[in-house]
């Protein structure tokens, strides 16, 4: 299916049959001036001369090409109606610096907390293509990383853009946790949750996280909370003087209680991961969520093909302009 982005360039194809009829009327330019006709009018009845006079037509479908182009075609998949689940969900990510520590494992190798997190998440997402779902990443500062939405290509391209330490350093969880409500506030479903996850305590921000709790239950929606990593002391990656990364042991906490009373008092449930393994049971649990269906329209992804049009208007033109130049031009 075909879509242009910037259709208004299309009008100017309007202006394609004022420059025929004005090369009419006016005629073609001569080639060659000559006092006496009778020579070149002998010359001009040889098949390269009479294919010559429909050179002049080949900028003008240069032009019709360029003017295509100009409109920015786009291939898409198209859209259609499908089934949805109803349920519109924000996941909401800690991108901290403490996100960095090696405390996780993936087949006995260690990776960092985000890495797994990431990795989890985007399985979560794939085991929902029925729903709405959007992130938020947040540090001392929450920043939306993508919007409510059923395309989740994008989607998890956008996650897997996801690194720690994007926005100044710190734990805002009550502004992550508004800023997932209010992308939240005005949407139809019959059910909204904030999945958040983090392994801090909140540091950072201006709302506190009661306070965005309770903003949330006024909202309608359930905030399920997820704390991450060991308890004490965890392997942290850190750069030294001369910026060579080692790994020291720092001490990592995070803010349990408050975390279980958001979940009581929005009406979600508080879970505790400590590897790999209990985070992956964890958002399988969050998946089993009751789902009611509703039918919204999807749609997908575009690609620009406006070359397909630029580059042969330029080869046309090209082409023009050498037979211009060769026995094929029109010589009366």
């Amino acid at each position: 299916m075909i879509h242009f982005l910037q259709p208004e360039w299309l009008w100017l194809l309007a202006l394609l049959p004022v420059a025929l009829l004005w090369h009419g009327r006016r005629g073609a330019v001569a080639a060659v001036q000559y006092s006496n006709v009778s020579l070149a009018r002998q010359v001009a009845r040889q098949t390269r001369s009479r294919a010559g006079r429909w050179v002049w037509l080949l900028p003008i479908v240069a032009g019709a090409l360029m003017i295509v182009g100009l409109a920015r075609p786009q291939l898409g998949r198209g859209s259609a109606d499908v089934q949805a689940s109803g349920i519109d969900i924000m996941l909401a990510l800690d991108v901290s610096g403490s996100m960095q520590a090696l405390d996780f494992k993936v087949d006995g190798q260690p990776l960092n907390r985000i890495d797994v997190v990431k990795s989890v998440v985007s399985k979560f997402i794939d085991a929902r293509p029925n729903d709405r779902v959007g992130i938020v990443a947040f540090a001392g500062l929450p920043y939306l990383v993508s919007p409510l939405t059923l395309d989740h290509d994008w989607l998890q391209q956008n996650l897997s853009r996801v690194q720690v330490a994007g926005v100044e350093d710190g734990t805002a969880i009550g502004s992550a946790i508004a800023t997932c409500v209010n992308r939240l506030r005005d949407t139809p479903a019959k059910s909204k949750i904030v999945v958040l996850l983090t392994d801090g305590m909140n540091n950072s921000g201006k709302i506190s996280p009661v306070a965005a709790a309770e903003a949330a239950k006024a909202m309608g929606v359930k905030v399920y909370t997820i704390a991450v990593g060991v308890r004490g002391d965890a392997p942290v990656p850190v750069k030294d003087d001369q910026g060579n990364t080692q790994i020291v042991m720092a001490k990592v906490d995070v803010d349990e209680g408050t975390l279980q009373k958001i979940a009581v008092e929005t009406g979600g449930q508080f879970y505790r991961a400590t590897d790999t393994d209990s985070l992956k049971h964890i958002y399988a649990n969050i998946n089993g969520l009751e789902k009611s269906k509703e039918t919204v329209h999807k749609f997908e992804h575009y690609q620009d093909v406006y070359a397909w049009a630029l580059i042969p208007a330029f080869c046309v033109l090209g082409f023009a302009v050498r037979l211009e130049q060769t026995r094929y031009r029109r010589l009366p």
